[in-house]
Order: C-alpha cells, then structure tokens, then sequence
C-alpha cells in the first residue's frame, strides 16, 4: 500500500541543522516532471484516501531552500506532482542518478509511456465521436483501443478506393481503342508501378509509429517540409480532382444511361458540337448540384458517410462478381445484344426498331424506320442517302461469347480523330473517298482523338487509392503488420481484376461495341452491363452508388488533409486552413475543397479530368519511391523497417515509372505539376516555418555534404576556382551585442563569389562560467546575419584570454577542405589607450598569423564609414593602390564589390607607383594590357615617386613614435620603475636637460633637435607633448597633416606623476654640444633632454618618410574616392616595433575616409587564362 506524507513547517520540531543540509544537498537540482504528474495524476485520490486512514504521525521537517525558484526537494508539500515525484525515488535504488531525473527518466516510466501511446487519428473517427459526445462535452469518455485487423481496415478500404468510375464507365472503351496488348501494358505498367510503390510505403509505414495523416505524413517526414509540403498539396489536390472525377462518373451514368430524359439541355435533333455542348452543360448543372448536396452531408456529419462505406462496397464488389459471372455465362449462353451495321458503320439503335431496311409483310415489301432515317420518304422509290443504297444493313451479335475466338480481331488497337466513324474492322463497305458524310448523327462517331498516351492518363487513376490503408493507420490494431500486408494484397487483387477484365472484354465483346463509348449501338446500354448477369442495372446502379460514395470519401479526405498541412504549419498562407468547427471539423479546409472541386467539374469531361488528377498522384507516389530509395541509400540508423521485402533498386525503378507516366500521360500537365510543386517548395523553403524532423533531404545532405568535403581534400583550389571564404572576427559588447555590425554588410558586398563565411566572435573565461553568453553571442550573431542576409555560419569561442580565443577561432573554423582563406577584421579604433592596448598586440598578433597560416587579410579602417547595404552610390570611384604585388587580391576585390549593387555604378582606378629607375609610360601600357587580359574595367595612372630628402617633419612623426612606444611599455610598471626606465630612455638621448618650471607639477623640459643637414637657417619651433600617467590611459592625438607642423601629442597624466616633455628646434649652435652633457640645475631637472635625430632608428625613419610620402599621393589622387584600397605591410618580426608598425599604418591611412587595407595570402588569386 502506498503511502503519502505530508511535510509542512513547524517551529516544535526541527532537525539539526547539519541534517538539513545533507538533505538539501542530496536533492539539489531535482525538479518536478510533469510527465510523472501525468501518469499518477488518476490515482492521487486514492493516495489521499490511505493517507487520511493512516494512523502514522507525519514528522515535520523543516527544509531550507538554495534560493532559487526551484523545488529543493521532492517531498516537499508544494503540489500534487512534488508528492508523486517522491514515488519516483522511494525504493527504487536510483540514488545516484537523482539530479538527471529530469532529463533521464527511469525506464519504468519510459516503457509505460511508449505501452500506453495511443496514436489514434484526427480523422473522421475524432469527429464523429466529438459528434456524438457534443450534448455531454463535461465528461470525457474512456479512448477506445483501436481495433481494426488487415481486412477491415486496410485491405477492403483499398478494394473500394482502387475500384472505381474507370472500371465501369471506360474500361470496355479502353480495350476496343487500346486493343488487349495495347491495354494489357497500360495495365500492367500502372499495376507496376502502384506495386512497387506500395512496396515502398510499405517500408515507410513499417519504420516506427505511423500517426494519422498517411503519405503526407510519411513523405514530409522522410524528405522534409519543403517536399512534405509539395507533394503533400499536389496529393490534396489529387484526391480533390479525384472527387470531381468520381462525380462526373456519377452524372454521366445518371445522364446517359439511367435517367436520359432527365437531362435540362435536351440532346435530341442536336449534331455535332451543339449535341456536345449540351451535353456537357447537363454535366456542369447536375454536378454541382450533386457536389453541393455531398458537401453538405460531409459538414453535417462524417458519420453517415463512414456507415455507407460499407454499403457503397458491397455495390463494388457485387458489380464485379456480375460482371465474371456473365463472363461465364457467355460460354454457355451469350446474352443477346444485336449490333445494326450499315456497311462496316455502327448505327446508333436508338430510333429505329429492326435492324433493316425493309421487311416482308402478308402486305408486301414494307419499309423500316431505318429506311425513313436515310431517305425522304416511305416509298420505295423514294431518294436515299447514297451510303445508305450501296450498303447493306447487317446485324451483328454484341456479345459473341468467350469461345468465339473474337479476342483476334480485337488483339492490336483502332485508334481515331474525333468525329471519325466507328466502323467494324475487317468488313468492307461501297464507299467513294470524295462523297462528303451524311446524316452522321445516325452512326457512333468517336467524341475525343484518341492515342496510347491519352489512354494512359485516363486509366491510371483507376489504380491509386492505394494510401487507403496507411491513411487509417491510426485505427489499426497493429498498423506496421496490417499496412504491407493488406495494401499488398488489395493490389494483388486488383491487378488481377484488371488484367483478367483486359483478357474477358476483349475475348468477349464485339469490337465496334468496345469502341462505343456510351453504348449508343446497343440501344443505349452501358456496355460492361451488357455482359453483366442477371441484368445490365446491376452494374448500372451498383457503378452509381459506388462513384458517389468514392466521391463522399474524397470529400471527406481532403479537407483532413489540408487540415493536416495547415496544421503543421508549413505553409503559412494556409493556416486558416487549420481551423473549423468547434469538433475538430475542417470547415475552411472543405469549402475550399469544394471549389476546388467544382472547378473540375466545370470540365465537364471525365476524359480530361482524369490526366489532371493522375499528374498528382504520380507526383505523390514518385516522392514515396524516393523517400524508400534515399533512405535505404543513406543507412541513415533510424531506418530500420520491419518489412524486409525492399530494395533501393525496386524504390528506383517505381520512381522511373511514375516519372514516365507522367510525361506518358501529358507532357505538358506534367510540366505543369511539376511547376507548381517547385513553387510551393520555394515558397515553403523561403517564407515557411523551419521544421527539423530528421528528414532524409537531411540525411543526403550530409552525405553530398561529406562527399564534396572528401573531395575538396584532395588538393588546393586551382586559381580560377579562388574566391573569397571569409572569417569575419567580430567584437562583442557586455551584452553580447555586435559592436561592428556594418563588418557584415561589407561581408555581404564582398560574396559575389558566393564563397564560405564564418563569422566567429571570442569571448572571454571558461566555457562552463560562459556558456550562456556564448548562447546569447550565437543568437545575436545569427539574427545580425538574418538581417544583412548573410548566408553562412557563426562561431563562438571562449578561452582563457582574448588572444588565445581569437588565435582558436583562426586556426579551428571551417571543416576539412572547406575552410577560409581570408580573414576580416576591423581596424583597432582607439589602440592609443592604455586600455586597449592590449587590443593593438592582439591585432599584430592577428596579423603575424595570418602571414603564418597563408590567408589574405582584409583590414577596413573607419567601418562605421563603410555603406549599409541598402544605401546605393550613383557614381564615384574605388581606388586600388597597388604598391606590391600580393596574387592579385587588389584587383579581384573591386570587382567582386562591384556586383553588388551598393557599388555597381562606381567606376575602378588602379593607382600603381613608379620609382626614379622605372619607365611609368611603359608601366601603364603593361599594366593596361594585364588588366585587358584579366577582363577588368579599370582607369589606370602610374604614380611617379622620385628619391627626395627626408623633411624634418618626418623625423619628428619618428622620435614622436619612438617616444611613444617607449612610454607605454610602463603602463603596468610601478612608480620606482616607470621613473627608472623613463632615466634610461632620457641617457640614451643626447642632449641638455633644462628646467623650465622647478614649482609646478608639470615639468616642460625644452630639448633641441638639429637637422643631419649642416643647415644655416633656423628651424620653426615645433612641439610635441608627452604626458604620462601611472593610472590613466594614455589618449595621444591624431598627428597633423603633411601640410601643417605636427600638433601635440598628448597622453593624460595621473595627478603627481604628470611629465611634460618638449623637444624644441634651436639653432645650430647647441649642435656642437657633447653627447650626454647635461645642465647642473638640480636632481628634478632629470627630465630634460635633448636628443639628436641621429640617433633614430633609420630603419624607422625611412618607414615613416615612405608612409608620409604615400600618404600625400593617396590623399592628392584619391580624396574624393568612395573605397580606398591599398596593400598592408606586414607585421615586423621584432615585437618591441609593434607600436611603431601601428603608427606607420595610420600616417599611411591618414584623412582617408574609408579604407581597406589587404593583405595577400601568398598565392595567386586571379589568372588571365579561361
């Protein structure tokens, strides 16, 4: 007997605290399930019963929680589902799997879940019990287990969806225009190809649950929304078309042979087009009323149409079994049905009584009704057709019997135009080929052109129906051994229907009566029922009754599967399609059913509207083929059908076979079904909702995926397959946020060549501290990618340090063959800083292994400059500066901007620079060929650079950096040791130290510099200010334009440790001073010096005068440019210059508004050869 106690808190009873605490910690992080709360919930009374009769004390327990809002443990009184939790551990010995319960239930429960799975459908069986339960909607009746076997449920629903209009109304027709071997292979091409689908589904079904839903169900599971949501629609229609189809059926057999009078248009004294559009007219009218009055008895309640399912059945089966039982009949006793031929012509029996022209009477010669039909008069000597007088009138019998041996005049196919004669094979008539044709509405014409293919599309639809039995799956007691089984077997049977019924007919029946269509030649009967015992109304009214219930069942299917679609979500301008009435009924789904179908109708002409719905069908059943055969292909694990009798080869072959008879049907309705299922997979794949359900689309391509990575292995890219495959590095705020956004939408501009993108970010601490944040940064980067409409893929990476996550994420990205080859990255803003210093080593550092690892690095400096992707540029000009050769990334980075339409009206200039010893005029000409043959569209100027002096302003820029670098090393250095380094640095200057200040905090000690030129003249003073702080970052201005004496370089100090710092230009004659002398004013006056320009790093100053001489050009050709490109220097091996290779940087880049610095990977990128 179970138990249940009850803990609440109390101040008598505590336990120590000690207690508490192991308690607490033993149930840390357990959390009620529900699904636990579920299954115990029906029997919580009756543990609320023993515990109230129970006679134990409860001991109160005082349990102190984590502070978090979570259960701390499970028998804690907070809700029913705590105290069924508790059930859960209590004896099981699961102690050391308690804190996983939540995510790793126990087997026990697991099995009884998947035991108590209930997978009944929301089909017609929900609705007619929600029906049925409206009135008493407060109580829940108990779901009854389903309970159908193989017959009831699979294989007689598929009997009576395979059997259906074709057989009874076009059958006989198919066989006299076909011929048996003609007919024969149509049959036995469909039966194929229905067999080895049904092979397929077989598979599918069998391979776990099947709910309700069927094929839609098993194709948009095994090949993914996008086809699942195709294939699904063209199925709906399909079964929509199908409905007109079967109504149709029913209106001509209503028409034509049950009740003609009926008709609203008559047809009597019509010809030709007229008899033919009245007719057709009758057709629309009748059918929507019919279609009008099946709507409505499926919206007032699926029930009725589900109990005469059984009626509608029977009349299937009873009208085959009348058909075989006068096919033995014939043997003994051939039913009588005369066929009146007027030379080889078959004449309609409709107003004429005996089969002659005239008849002997005790009167005398007396003529027919036959003879008044041809000629003016009754008399004999009246004036007749001229056909009619040289021909004579033969009477034939309809229905010679089976051992007639008929069946060899009717082995090969009569095939004909429409408004042919339908005329006896091998019978000779007086006939003149110039006389025109008379009085034709008195012969059986043929209505339509016929041809093999045609005869195809209008027999196919005779064989679907198989998806009856996986449709019902829910219903079935054991769904994966019911579905092969009897889905098989109903084809089986089928199959041999038809094919025996090709053989009977055709060893039967006349062959003028097999190609009369309406049975006009045998006084207006249906020509099976004339075969048919004991009587022709047998297969009359039992084809009726069974053409209008396929046709309630089609209307009844339909909107359920729309419904299911809508409700999947996956389409999403179907969606109201997934609402209805308060019982689940699909309201919306059949209205539109119903117009759909009511436009078949307006066709009025089962011979077109069969072609149209046996596209869909073979659509639907080539995609389940193609599901069988992908899986099996990929051994995707999941694949494991109980049904064994599969192969790939016959899922391909059955595949190959509806694809054929789709274009054997209709070429163009192919193509036209065909269309409309890749617009809704595009539809589906761009504005659909994002399904994962372990699709086998999935599945292959991760195989095409593996494959092509297995082959891209085998060697580098040749280089006219080079293109960009960027990693983007990408800089996050506290909050995740992207701090550069506009570096994606250069990314985007930058994939013309459709290549690999990676944007990865780095964060910063452990992965398990990080791992939200990590989470967040993903999502962030994704919906940033979203909104550029970046295609590619985003990484995280968190470590230790920045350098180190950054230096994973390069090394790491991309998979195999796949990975990047040019790494993007934005250009350290504010690298002065003490506080980002660190970022400027990280950036070299980037810098040096992209050099390492071979990629091209792209750097743009001012990003938040650079365009979004929605601004246009109507004209303006990008600017290559091409210094060194880097494999031509200079050249194929302007060109892949230009595609995109940001920069397509922005012309190309290619700046290259001449030294003294090179012929520029010669330069241009090679360079305007090079890009001739590269197929580029440039403008292109040759730069002259001559060796000049290198001013004076170039070795302030130097000294200035080189003080500056020197300075910020001590940034993390203490106040004796900054103060220690500064002295070394102030001895290794020559020059005075002189005290401008001794009082104040700031101490400005002027130092002179002279030219390496002997120069007379007096320099202008000019300053440069270094401000150190011990606790303050440093802030240095910009330096000034070449045009201008370079303003102060300040970086601001801390209060106390303040030194100001100016070198001033004097006259030459403190030149002659001595190296290190220096000025007796005091021990603070230390700070003062003077160093001389000699004494730089020349390697240093020749960098800078390069840098400022670029500079110039660039800001002079290119200031007005819209993207400045031009090659990046590499990063010195020496890391003490790092400082120094920044600056060199941004005296080149200086006044530029945008500018992209590229670094070639050391490989050829762009080639002259096709």
């Amino acid at each position: 007997m179970s138990q249940r106690f009850t803990v609440s808190k109390s101040d008598s009873d505590r336990l120590p605290a000690d207690v508490q605490g192991e308690v607490n910690e033993l149930f840390e992080g357990d959390e009620p399930r529900s699904g636990v709360a579920q299954e115990e919930g029906d029997a919580a009374p009756s543990r609320e019963a023993a515990t109230s009769a129970s006679t134990l004390t409860p001991t109160v327990v005082q349990l102190k929680g984590d502070n978090n809002p979570k259960e701390s443990s499970p028998f804690i009184n907070s809700s029913d589902a705590a105290a069924e939790k508790s059930q859960q551990y209590d004896g099981k010995h699961m102690a050391l799997f308690e804190e996983e319960m939540d995510t790793s239930p126990m087997v026990s429960s697991l099995l009884s879940s998947l035991a108590n799975y209930s997978n009944l459908p929301q089909g017609s069986k929900d609705h007619e019990e929600a029906e049925n339960n409206e009135a008493e909607s407060s109580r829940k009746k108990p779901i009854k287990a389903p309970q159908l076997g193989t017959l009831m449920g699979v294989y007689m629903p598929c009997i009576q969806n395979i059997f259906g209009v074709i057989l009874f109304l076009r059958m006989t027709w198919l066989v006299g225009i076909g011929g048996i071997i003609g007919t024969f292979v149509i049959v036995f091409m469909c039966c194929t190809t229905t067999m080895l689908t049904a092979i397929s589904m077989s598979a599918i079904a069998t391979n776990g649950v099947v709910p309700a839903g069927g094929s839609y169900y098993m194709i948009s599971r095994s090949l993914g929304p996008e086809f699942g949501g195709a294939v699904g629609i063209c199925f709906y229609l399909g079964t929509t078309y199908a409905g007109a189809m079967y109504i149709l059926g029913a209106i001509e057999l209503l028409l034509i042979y049950i009740v003609p009078k009926a008709a609203i248009f008559p047809l009597e004294g019509l010809e030709g087009a007229e008899a033919e559009a009245a007719l057709l007219n009758n057709m629309r009218v009748y059918g929507t009323i019919l279609l009008t009055s099946m709507a409505t008895v499926v919206f007032v309640g699926v029930k009725y149409v589900n109990k005469l399912a059984l009626v509608f059945l029977a009349c299937v089966i009873l009208s085959i079994l009348a058909v075989y039982a006068g096919v033995i009949k014939t043997a003994v006793d051939p039913p009588i049905f005369p066929v009146c031929l007027l030379g080889n012509r078959t004449l309609v029996w409709k107003t004429f009584d005996v089969c002659a022209k005239t008849v002997e009477t005790a009167n005398g010669t007396v003529t027919t009704q036959l003879w008044r039909m041809f000629c003016n008069s009754s008399l004999l000597n009246a004036s007749c057709d001229k056909y009619f007088v040289n021909n004579n009138v033969t009477q034939v019998q309809g229905i010679p019997g089976v051992t007639s041996g008929i069946w060899t005049e009717n082995l090969f196919g009569t095939y004909y135009d429409k408004g042919d004669l339908i005329d006896r094979v091998n019978m000779d008539s007086a006939q003149d080929q110039g006389d025109p044709l008379t009085n034709a509405n008195r012969y059986v014409l043929a209505d339509i052109t016929s041809f093999f293919t045609l005869l195809v599309g209008i027999y196919f639809p005779s064989v679907t129906g198989i998806m009856a039995g996986s449709n019902r799956s829910g219903d079935l007691r054991d769904a994966q051994k019911s579905i092969p089984i009897g889905t098989i077997a109903a084809i089986t049977t089928t199959s041999f229907v038809y094919m025996s019924s090709v053989f009977l007919f055709g060893a039967c029946i006349e062959g003028v009566v097999l190609r009369d269509k309406f049975g006009e030649g045998v006084h207006g009967n249906l020509v099976i029922g004339t075969l048919a015992w004991p009587s022709p109304w047998v297969i009359v009214i039992g084809s009726f009754f069974s053409t209008c219930g396929a046709g309630l069942q089609s209307l009844t299917g339909a909107p359920r599967l729309m419904q299911a679609i809508a409700k999947d979500n996956i389409v999403p301008a179907l969606r109201i399609f997934g609402h209805g009435k308060a019982n689940g009924e699909p309201t919306w789904s059949l209205l539109l059913t119903a117009f759909i179908c009511e436009s078949g109708i307006l066709i009025a002409s089962l011979d077109a509207v069969a072609p149209i719905l046996s596209m869909f069908f073979l659509m639907c059943y080539m995609f389940v083929n193609l599901a069988c055969a992908l899986q099996t292909l990929l051994r995707t694990p999941n694949w494991r059908p109980r049904f064994k009798f599969y192969h790939w080869t016959l899922s391909f072959l059955g595949m190959s076979l509806c694809l054929t008879l789709m274009f054997l049907c209709s070429w163009y309705y192919a193509i036209v079904a065909m269309v409309i299922a890749g617009s809704i997979y595009k539809y589906i794949e761009f504005s659909g909702a994002e399904k994962e359900w372990g699709d086998g689309i999935r599945g292959l391509s991760l195989s095409a995926a593996r494959y092509a990575l297995m082959r891209l292995e085998e060697g580098p890219p040749h280089t006219k397959n080079w293109r960009p495959q960027l990693l983007v590095l990408v800089s996050t705020d506290s909050e995740q946020n992207i701090e550069q956004p506009r570096l994606l939408s250069l990314t985007n501009q930058l994939k013309a060549g459709k290549g690999l993108t990676i944007v990865g970010t780095a964060l910063e601490g452990t992965y398990l501290d990080n791992y939200d944040q990590a989470q967040r940064a993903e999502q962030a980067l994704h919906k940033l990618m979203e909104t550029e409409k970046l295609k590619g893929f985003c990484q995280v990476t968190v470590s230790s340090n920045m350098r180190d996550a950054t230096s994973h994420l390069l090394q790491a990205s991309g998979l195999g063959g796949l990975k990047h080859n040019a790494v993007l990255v934005s250009w350290p803003r504010n690298w002065r800083q003490g506080d980002e210093h660190q970022t400027c080593r990280n950036f070299i550092e980037l810098v040096r292994e992209t050099t390492a690892a071979r990629l091209a690095l792209l750097v743009p400096k001012n990003i938040s400059a650079f365009p979004s992707n929605g601004e246009r540029f109507t004209e303006g000009h990008i600017d290559v500066w091409w210094i060194v050769h880097d494999g031509g990334m200079l050249m194929l980075l302007p060109f892949l901007l230009r595609q995109h339409k940001v920069w397509r009206k922005c012309k190309m200039r290619i700046f290259t620079v001449a030294q003294l010893d090179d012929n520029s005029i010669q330069m241009k000409k090679d360079l305007t060929t090079f890009l001739y043959h590269l197929r580029i569209d440039a403008m292109v100027e040759v730069v002259e650079m001559h060796d000049s002096d290198i001013s004076a302003y170039t070795y302030e820029k130097t000294l200035v950096m080189e003080q500056r670098s020197q300075m910020l090393k001590q940034i993390n250095l203490t106040k004796t040791e900054r103060e220690r380094e500064i002295q070394s640095i102030t001895d290794s200057s020559r020059g005075s130290i002189r005290r401008k200040n001794p009082a104040s905090v700031t101490a400005q000690p002027s130092v002179s510099e002279e030219t390496p030129a002997a120069s007379k003249e007096e320099k202008p003073e000019e300053e440069v200010q270094l401000i150190h702080d011990n606790t303050t970052p440093a802030s240095p201005a910009s330096p000034a334009a070449p045009a201008a004496p370079p303003e102060p370089a300040e970086v601001t100090p801390s209060p106390g440790e303040q030194v100001q710092m100016t070198w001033t230009e004097k006259c030459e004659n403190e030149a002659g001073q001595s190296p290190g002398a220096a000025t007796p004013v005091g021990i603070k006056d230390i700070f003062n010096m003077k160093p001389e320009w000699e004494n730089l790093n020349q390697s240093n100053v020749r960098r800078m005068h390069t840098a400022l001489r670029l500079n110039e050009a660039i800001i002079k050709k290119s200031s007005e440019a819209k993207l400045v490109l031009l090659n990046m220097p590499g990063a010195p091996k020496n890391r003490s210059g790092d400082d120094n290779y920044m600056e060199f940087l941004e005296v080149l880049t200086e006044g530029l508004n945008r500018v992209l610095l590229v670094r070639g990977g050391g490989r050829e990128v762009i080639t002259i050869y096709s």
